[in-house]
Protein backbone atom coordinates (compact mmCIF):
# COMPACT_ATOMS: atom_id res chain seq x y z
CA UNK A 1 0.00 0.00 0.00
CA UNK A 2 0.85 3.61 -0.96
CA UNK A 3 0.55 6.17 1.93
CA UNK A 4 -0.48 9.78 1.06
CA UNK A 5 3.13 10.69 2.07
CA UNK A 6 6.20 9.91 3.97
CA UNK A 7 6.24 9.44 6.97
CA UNK A 8 8.66 10.87 9.46
CA UNK A 9 8.79 9.39 13.03
CA UNK A 10 12.31 10.43 14.94
CA UNK A 11 11.99 7.66 17.27
CA UNK A 12 14.20 4.69 17.30
CA UNK A 13 13.48 2.00 19.53
CA UNK A 14 15.67 -0.54 21.38
CA UNK A 15 15.50 -3.06 23.41
CA UNK A 16 15.35 -2.50 27.09
CA UNK A 17 16.23 -5.42 29.82
CA UNK A 18 13.15 -5.06 32.90
CA UNK A 19 12.92 -6.77 36.28
CA UNK A 20 9.92 -5.92 38.02
CA UNK A 21 8.95 -6.71 42.10
CA UNK A 22 7.11 -9.70 42.89
CA UNK A 23 3.73 -7.59 42.32
CA UNK A 24 4.54 -6.16 38.89
CA UNK A 25 5.68 -9.73 38.01
CA UNK A 26 2.55 -11.55 39.38
CA UNK A 27 0.46 -8.65 37.55
CA UNK A 28 2.36 -9.60 33.93
CA UNK A 29 2.14 -13.45 34.82
CA UNK A 30 -2.02 -12.74 35.59
CA UNK A 31 -2.12 -11.06 32.03
CA UNK A 32 -2.62 -7.83 33.40
CA UNK A 33 -1.36 -4.81 30.37
CA UNK A 34 -0.06 -2.01 33.31
CA UNK A 35 3.32 -1.65 34.90
CA UNK A 36 3.55 1.10 36.68
CA UNK A 37 6.88 2.99 37.29
CA UNK A 38 7.23 2.05 41.27
CA UNK A 39 7.16 -1.55 40.00
CA UNK A 40 10.37 -1.60 38.01
CA UNK A 41 13.31 -2.50 40.41
CA UNK A 42 15.90 -2.74 37.25
CA UNK A 43 16.39 -0.87 33.51
CA UNK A 44 18.34 0.10 31.53
CA UNK A 45 19.36 3.63 32.43
CA UNK A 46 18.81 5.32 28.88
CA UNK A 47 15.51 3.69 28.50
CA UNK A 48 12.97 5.93 26.16
CA UNK A 49 9.78 5.86 24.99
CA UNK A 50 9.03 3.60 22.66
CA UNK A 51 11.72 1.27 23.31
CA UNK A 52 10.50 -2.36 23.61
CA UNK A 53 10.85 -3.43 27.41
CA UNK A 54 11.73 -6.97 27.35
CA UNK A 55 10.55 -8.53 30.61
CA UNK A 56 12.16 -10.85 33.02
CA UNK A 57 11.37 -12.90 36.00
CA UNK A 58 13.17 -12.21 39.04
CA UNK A 59 14.62 -15.92 40.04
CA UNK A 60 14.64 -17.60 36.61
CA UNK A 61 15.64 -14.93 34.09
CA UNK A 62 12.79 -16.01 32.06
CA UNK A 63 10.81 -13.62 29.79
CA UNK A 64 7.53 -13.29 30.81
CA UNK A 65 6.03 -10.11 28.78
CA UNK A 66 6.66 -7.78 25.91
CA UNK A 67 5.70 -4.53 26.61
CA UNK A 68 6.54 -0.74 24.94
CA UNK A 69 8.41 1.89 27.60
CA UNK A 70 6.66 5.30 28.18
CA UNK A 71 8.55 7.59 29.92
CA UNK A 72 5.51 9.99 30.10
CA UNK A 73 3.04 7.99 32.04
CA UNK A 74 2.85 6.38 35.72
CA UNK A 75 1.96 3.54 33.59
CA UNK A 76 5.85 3.23 32.56
CA UNK A 77 5.11 -0.40 30.40
CA UNK A 78 2.48 -0.85 28.61
CA UNK A 79 1.96 -4.94 27.85
CA UNK A 80 1.71 -6.05 24.34
CA UNK A 81 2.59 -9.71 24.51
CA UNK A 82 2.60 -11.84 27.89
CA UNK A 83 5.15 -14.80 27.29
CA UNK A 84 3.16 -17.98 26.98
CA UNK A 85 4.63 -18.11 23.72
CA UNK A 86 7.81 -16.96 22.10
CA UNK A 87 7.38 -13.98 19.93
CA UNK A 88 9.06 -11.69 17.86
CA UNK A 89 7.98 -7.94 17.50
CA UNK A 90 7.90 -7.33 13.92
CA UNK A 91 5.12 -6.32 11.19
CA UNK A 92 3.99 -10.31 10.89
CA UNK A 93 3.57 -9.98 14.90
CA UNK A 94 1.35 -7.16 14.34
CA UNK A 95 -1.08 -8.35 11.78
CA UNK A 96 -1.39 -11.76 13.55
CA UNK A 97 -2.79 -9.57 16.92
CA UNK A 98 -4.98 -7.60 14.50
CA UNK A 99 -6.39 -10.46 12.43
CA UNK A 100 -7.04 -11.68 16.20
CA UNK A 101 -8.80 -8.96 16.86
CA UNK A 102 -10.78 -9.05 13.14
CA UNK A 103 -11.94 -12.35 13.94
CA UNK A 104 -14.00 -11.81 17.03
CA UNK A 105 -15.79 -8.99 15.60
CA UNK A 106 -17.15 -11.56 12.86
CA UNK A 107 -20.15 -11.96 13.94
CA UNK A 108 -21.31 -8.25 14.32
CA UNK A 109 -19.79 -8.19 10.86
CA UNK A 110 -22.55 -10.76 10.17
CA UNK A 111 -25.72 -8.16 11.02
CA UNK A 112 -26.36 -5.38 8.35
CA UNK A 113 -23.60 -3.11 9.93
CA UNK A 114 -20.81 -1.77 8.55
CA UNK A 115 -19.07 -0.16 11.55
CA UNK A 116 -17.24 -1.65 14.27
CA UNK A 117 -13.95 -0.96 16.68
CA UNK A 118 -11.75 -3.16 15.06
CA UNK A 119 -9.10 -2.37 17.56
CA UNK A 120 -10.06 -1.53 21.48
CA UNK A 121 -6.72 -0.70 23.01
CA UNK A 122 -5.03 -2.41 25.68
CA UNK A 123 -7.87 -5.46 25.60
CA UNK A 124 -6.95 -6.22 22.07
CA UNK A 125 -3.04 -5.85 22.72
CA UNK A 126 -2.97 -2.10 21.82
CA UNK A 127 -2.31 0.17 24.61
CA UNK A 128 -3.50 3.43 23.87
CA UNK A 129 -4.66 2.76 20.42
CA UNK A 130 -7.97 2.99 19.17
CA UNK A 131 -9.07 1.93 15.54
CA UNK A 132 -12.82 2.09 14.25
CA UNK A 133 -14.18 1.49 10.95
CA UNK A 134 -17.14 3.19 9.57
CA UNK A 135 -18.06 1.74 6.12
CA UNK A 136 -14.43 2.07 4.21
CA UNK A 137 -13.03 4.71 6.17
CA UNK A 138 -10.42 3.60 8.90
CA UNK A 139 -9.84 6.00 11.74
CA UNK A 140 -7.45 5.27 14.06
CA UNK A 141 -6.77 7.26 17.27
CA UNK A 142 -3.29 7.35 19.09
CA UNK A 143 -3.04 8.42 22.95
CA UNK A 144 0.40 7.58 23.41
CA UNK A 145 3.79 7.86 21.53
CA UNK A 146 4.73 4.43 22.16
CA UNK A 147 3.00 3.52 18.76
CA UNK A 148 4.91 5.91 16.59
CA UNK A 149 8.21 4.03 15.59
CA UNK A 150 5.19 0.54 14.97
CA UNK A 151 2.97 2.96 13.23
CA UNK A 152 3.76 1.88 9.69
CA UNK A 153 3.95 -1.92 10.11
CA UNK A 154 0.33 -1.55 11.85
CA UNK A 155 -1.66 0.92 9.31
CA UNK A 156 -0.82 -1.19 6.94
CA UNK A 157 -2.06 -4.33 8.42
CA UNK A 158 -5.19 -2.68 9.95
CA UNK A 159 -5.99 -1.64 5.89
CA UNK A 160 -4.95 -4.95 5.05
CA UNK A 161 -7.03 -6.42 7.61
CA UNK A 162 -10.48 -4.35 7.43
CA UNK A 163 -9.97 -3.40 3.25
CA UNK A 164 -10.91 0.03 4.44
CA UNK A 165 -10.22 2.72 1.34
CA UNK A 166 -9.77 5.50 3.55
CA UNK A 167 -7.03 5.88 6.40
CA UNK A 168 -7.85 8.64 9.16
CA UNK A 169 -5.34 9.74 11.80
CA UNK A 170 -6.23 11.53 15.33
CA UNK A 171 -4.68 12.17 17.72
CA UNK A 172 -4.82 12.85 21.22
CA UNK A 173 -3.90 16.04 22.62
CA UNK A 174 -0.37 14.89 24.36
CA UNK A 175 0.52 13.50 20.70
CA UNK A 176 -0.58 17.12 18.73
CA UNK A 177 2.03 18.84 20.91
CA UNK A 178 4.99 15.86 20.48
CA UNK A 179 7.90 17.00 18.11
CA UNK A 180 8.43 13.31 17.53
CA UNK A 181 6.32 12.98 14.29
CA UNK A 182 4.83 14.96 10.82
CA UNK A 183 1.42 14.04 11.55
CA UNK A 184 -1.50 16.32 11.96
CA UNK A 185 -4.92 15.50 14.18
CA UNK A 186 -7.54 14.49 11.42
CA UNK A 187 -4.81 13.76 8.39
CA UNK A 188 -5.84 11.65 5.70
CA UNK A 189 -2.42 9.56 5.53
CA UNK A 190 -3.83 6.51 2.91
CA UNK A 191 -6.66 6.87 0.05
CA UNK A 192 -8.81 10.03 -0.18
CA UNK A 193 -11.48 11.38 1.77
CA UNK A 194 -14.80 12.87 -0.58
CA UNK A 195 -16.65 14.45 2.41
CA UNK A 196 -15.40 14.69 6.39
CA UNK A 197 -18.92 13.04 7.61
CA UNK A 198 -19.16 9.49 6.41
CA UNK A 199 -22.24 7.42 6.54
CA UNK A 200 -22.05 4.19 8.13
CA UNK A 201 -24.88 1.46 9.01
CA UNK A 202 -25.67 0.21 12.29
CA UNK A 203 -28.24 -2.95 12.46
CA UNK A 204 -29.40 -1.41 9.35
CA UNK A 205 -30.26 2.44 10.80
CA UNK A 206 -28.23 4.74 8.62
CA UNK A 207 -25.84 7.10 10.82
CA UNK A 208 -23.07 9.74 10.25
CA UNK A 209 -19.66 10.16 11.99
CA UNK A 210 -17.30 13.30 11.51
CA UNK A 211 -14.13 11.66 10.82
CA UNK A 212 -11.64 14.46 11.57
CA UNK A 213 -13.33 16.81 13.75
CA UNK A 214 -16.00 14.35 15.68
CA UNK A 215 -14.90 13.59 19.16
CA UNK A 216 -12.69 10.87 19.60
CA UNK A 217 -13.65 9.13 16.04
CA UNK A 218 -16.16 10.64 15.25
CA UNK A 219 -18.68 8.80 16.91
CA UNK A 220 -19.59 6.09 20.06
CA UNK A 221 -19.81 3.12 18.74
CA UNK A 222 -20.32 0.75 22.32
CA UNK A 223 -23.83 1.10 22.69
CA UNK A 224 -24.50 -0.33 19.25
CA UNK A 225 -26.61 -3.22 21.21
CA UNK A 226 -28.50 -0.95 23.61
CA UNK A 227 -29.70 1.37 21.21
CA UNK A 228 -30.32 -1.39 18.98
CA UNK A 229 -32.44 -2.74 21.89
CA UNK A 230 -34.36 0.58 22.65
CA UNK A 231 -35.47 0.65 19.08
CA UNK A 232 -37.14 -2.48 19.10
CA UNK A 233 -38.92 -1.37 22.32
CA UNK A 234 -39.78 2.04 21.50
CA UNK A 235 -42.32 1.25 18.38
CA UNK A 236 -45.46 3.24 18.65
CA UNK A 237 -43.95 5.28 21.92
CA UNK A 238 -42.80 8.31 23.13
CA UNK A 239 -38.90 8.63 23.44
CA UNK A 240 -36.81 10.87 25.81
CA UNK A 241 -33.37 10.42 24.80
CA UNK A 242 -30.85 12.33 27.68
CA UNK A 243 -27.28 13.28 27.04
CA UNK A 244 -28.58 12.50 23.39
CA UNK A 245 -24.84 13.85 21.97
CA UNK A 246 -25.66 12.30 17.70
CA UNK A 247 -28.92 10.74 18.73
CA UNK A 248 -27.79 7.64 18.63
CA UNK A 249 -30.99 6.15 20.83
CA UNK A 250 -33.10 8.84 19.24
CA UNK A 251 -32.45 7.67 15.57
CA UNK A 252 -33.01 4.55 16.42
CA UNK A 253 -35.77 4.96 18.23
CA UNK A 254 -37.57 6.79 14.88
CA UNK A 255 -36.39 4.26 12.59
CA UNK A 256 -38.68 1.89 14.52
CA UNK A 257 -41.64 3.62 14.66
CA UNK A 258 -41.97 5.74 18.00
CA UNK A 259 -44.51 8.14 17.80
CA UNK A 260 -42.19 11.10 19.44
CA UNK A 261 -38.93 11.50 20.36
CA UNK A 262 -37.35 14.39 22.24
CA UNK A 263 -33.70 14.24 22.04
CA UNK A 264 -31.94 16.26 24.60
CA UNK A 265 -27.99 17.83 25.17
CA UNK A 266 -26.11 20.61 26.48
CA UNK A 267 -24.50 21.00 22.49
CA UNK A 268 -26.85 22.51 20.00
CA UNK A 269 -24.19 21.50 17.44
CA UNK A 270 -24.48 17.78 18.69
CA UNK A 271 -28.21 18.13 18.12
CA UNK A 272 -28.22 19.12 14.79
CA UNK A 273 -25.93 15.90 13.86
CA UNK A 274 -28.99 14.16 15.85
CA UNK A 275 -31.22 15.74 13.35
CA UNK A 276 -29.50 15.52 10.13
CA UNK A 277 -28.77 11.44 11.37
CA UNK A 278 -32.52 11.05 11.94
CA UNK A 279 -33.11 12.48 8.19
CA UNK A 280 -30.82 9.59 7.27
CA UNK A 281 -34.07 7.14 7.78
CA UNK A 282 -37.41 6.65 6.79
CA UNK A 283 -39.32 8.03 9.98
CA UNK A 284 -43.15 9.23 10.24
CA UNK A 285 -42.52 10.10 13.92
CA UNK A 286 -42.03 13.38 15.34
CA UNK A 287 -38.44 14.62 16.33
CA UNK A 288 -37.98 17.07 19.05
CA UNK A 289 -34.84 18.51 20.46
CA UNK A 290 -33.81 20.44 23.62
CA UNK A 291 -30.65 22.13 24.31
CA UNK A 292 -29.36 23.05 27.47
CA UNK A 293 -28.35 21.46 31.14
CA UNK A 294 -29.76 17.68 31.39
CA UNK A 295 -30.35 18.03 35.09
CA UNK A 296 -32.11 21.72 34.82
CA UNK A 297 -34.09 20.38 31.71
CA UNK A 298 -35.35 17.36 33.40
CA UNK A 299 -36.29 19.45 36.43
CA UNK A 300 -38.14 21.60 34.35
CA UNK A 301 -40.04 18.78 32.02
CA UNK A 302 -40.88 17.04 35.51
CA UNK A 303 -42.28 20.65 36.28
CA UNK A 304 -44.64 20.77 33.26
CA UNK A 305 -45.73 17.36 34.37
CA UNK A 306 -44.59 15.96 30.74
CA UNK A 307 -43.66 11.72 31.21
CA UNK A 308 -42.61 9.17 28.49
CA UNK A 309 -43.11 5.89 27.21
CA UNK A 310 -39.69 5.13 27.37
CA UNK A 311 -36.62 7.34 29.08
CA UNK A 312 -32.57 6.68 28.30
CA UNK A 313 -30.60 8.27 30.43
CA UNK A 314 -26.67 7.82 28.71
CA UNK A 315 -24.59 10.35 30.40
CA UNK A 316 -20.60 11.06 29.56
CA UNK A 317 -18.11 9.71 32.08
CA UNK A 318 -18.82 11.80 35.34
CA UNK A 319 -15.56 9.93 36.99
CA UNK A 320 -12.84 10.70 34.96
CA UNK A 321 -10.00 10.69 38.10
CA UNK A 322 -10.45 8.38 41.38
CA UNK A 323 -11.51 12.17 43.49
CA UNK A 324 -14.82 12.42 41.46
CA UNK A 325 -16.50 9.21 42.60
CA UNK A 326 -18.34 9.69 45.12
CA UNK A 327 -19.70 12.94 43.62
CA UNK A 328 -20.44 10.52 39.90
CA UNK A 329 -22.58 8.24 42.34
CA UNK A 330 -24.58 11.59 43.63
CA UNK A 331 -25.31 12.34 40.38
CA UNK A 332 -26.25 8.86 39.14
CA UNK A 333 -28.95 8.33 42.40
CA UNK A 334 -30.35 12.08 41.20
CA UNK A 335 -30.72 10.95 37.32
CA UNK A 336 -32.23 7.89 38.00
CA UNK A 337 -34.48 9.79 40.51
CA UNK A 338 -35.26 12.51 37.70
CA UNK A 339 -35.83 9.74 35.38
CA UNK A 340 -38.35 8.00 37.39
CA UNK A 341 -40.35 11.11 37.25
CA UNK A 342 -40.11 11.31 33.50
CA UNK A 343 -41.33 7.82 32.93
CA UNK A 344 -45.07 7.26 32.11
CA UNK A 345 -47.24 4.55 33.81
CA UNK A 346 -45.84 1.06 32.96
CA UNK A 347 -42.63 3.01 31.18
CA UNK A 348 -39.47 1.97 30.49
CA UNK A 349 -36.72 3.71 32.41
CA UNK A 350 -33.14 2.81 30.89
CA UNK A 351 -29.81 3.95 32.72
CA UNK A 352 -26.04 3.90 31.65
CA UNK A 353 -22.81 4.83 32.68
CA UNK A 354 -19.58 4.71 31.15
CA UNK A 355 -17.25 5.64 34.18
CA UNK A 356 -15.18 3.24 34.63
CA UNK A 357 -14.31 3.85 38.21
CA UNK A 358 -17.94 3.72 38.98
CA UNK A 359 -18.03 -0.52 39.10
CA UNK A 360 -21.12 -2.27 36.84
CA UNK A 361 -22.34 -3.86 40.87
CA UNK A 362 -22.56 -0.11 42.59
CA UNK A 363 -23.86 1.47 39.69
CA UNK A 364 -27.10 -1.30 39.64
CA UNK A 365 -26.61 -0.70 43.05
CA UNK A 366 -27.44 3.04 43.35
CA UNK A 367 -30.03 2.40 40.66
CA UNK A 368 -32.12 0.21 43.05
CA UNK A 369 -31.59 2.52 45.84
CA UNK A 370 -32.55 5.07 44.29
CA UNK A 371 -35.92 3.61 42.65
CA UNK A 372 -36.84 1.74 45.44
CA UNK A 373 -36.96 5.01 47.54
CA UNK A 374 -39.71 6.25 44.73
CA UNK A 375 -42.21 4.10 45.98
CA UNK A 376 -43.19 2.87 42.64
CA UNK A 377 -43.01 -1.07 41.68
CA UNK A 378 -40.36 -1.89 38.80
CA UNK A 379 -39.01 -5.26 37.45
CA UNK A 380 -35.29 -5.01 36.11
CA UNK A 381 -35.41 -6.26 32.88
CA UNK A 382 -32.16 -6.85 31.83
CA UNK A 383 -28.61 -5.33 32.69
CA UNK A 384 -26.08 -5.21 29.89
CA UNK A 385 -22.20 -4.21 29.54
CA UNK A 386 -19.91 -4.36 26.54
CA UNK A 387 -20.91 -4.99 22.90
CA UNK A 388 -18.87 -7.91 21.37
CA UNK A 389 -16.31 -5.06 19.28
CA UNK A 390 -15.39 -3.51 22.68
CA UNK A 391 -13.87 -6.73 24.30
CA UNK A 392 -12.84 -6.53 27.88
CA UNK A 393 -9.43 -8.53 29.01
CA UNK A 394 -8.68 -6.79 32.47
CA UNK A 395 -10.42 -5.08 35.07
CA UNK A 396 -9.49 -1.66 34.21
CA UNK A 397 -11.20 -2.61 30.64
CA UNK A 398 -14.63 -2.43 32.16
CA UNK A 399 -16.56 0.75 31.87
CA UNK A 400 -19.87 0.74 30.26
CA UNK A 401 -23.36 -0.56 32.20
CA UNK A 402 -26.47 -0.53 31.13
CA UNK A 403 -29.75 -1.71 33.01
CA UNK A 404 -33.44 -1.78 31.65
CA UNK A 405 -36.19 -0.51 34.51
CA UNK A 406 -39.94 -1.47 33.58
CA UNK A 407 -42.56 0.44 35.90
CA UNK A 408 -45.55 -2.00 37.42
CA UNK A 409 -47.50 1.02 37.03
Amino acid sequence: MAFNRPFSVNIQPKNLAVKLNSKGEQSVVKGHPWVFSNSIVKINDDAKTGDLAIIFSKNKNKVIGIGLYDANSPIRIKIIHNAQTKAIVSSEFFQHKIEAAYQKRQELLKTKTNSYRLLFGENDGFPGLIADVYDKVLVVKLYSEIWLPYLQWILESLQMTSKSETIVLRLSRQLENSKHHNFTDGEVVYGKLKNEVVEFIEHGVRFSANVLKGHKTGYFLDHRANRKRVGELSKGKTVLDVFSYAGGFSVHALANGATEVTSLDISRQALDVARENGKLNAYSGIHKTISGDAFQEMENLIKHKKTFDVVVIDPPSFAKQQSEIELAKKKYKQLAELGEKLTAKKGLLVLASCSSRVTAQSFFDLNQNALNAQGRLYDTVLKTKHDIDHPVTFPEGAYLKCAYYRFLE
